[in-house]
């Protein structure tokens, strides 16, 4: 279940929320009680090494094109 960064106006704290992505944008109270909250843009980063769809192989390394046309 997708984890969404909520921070109170009225307190300052910062807390965190799970919920479905259906309700995503509906409001959330801080622990505090307070309902004046603002959701926050969280930044997600995924790595990995695995192939694209198809069979075909990432590039390892190399500029915007793998490194083919020397960028």
């Amino acid at each position: 279940m997708p984890r969404y960064e909520f921070r109170c106006r009225a307190c300052g704290d910062t807390f965190e929320v799970n919920r479905p992505m259906v309700a995503a944008g509906e409001p959330a109270n801080c622990p505090q009680g307070h309902a004046d909250t603002v959701k926050l843009l969280s930044a997600v980063a995924v790595t990995g090494r695995g192939g694209a769809a198809g069979g075909a192989q990432t590039p390892a390394a190399g500029g915007c094109c793998g490194g083919a046309c020397g960028c």
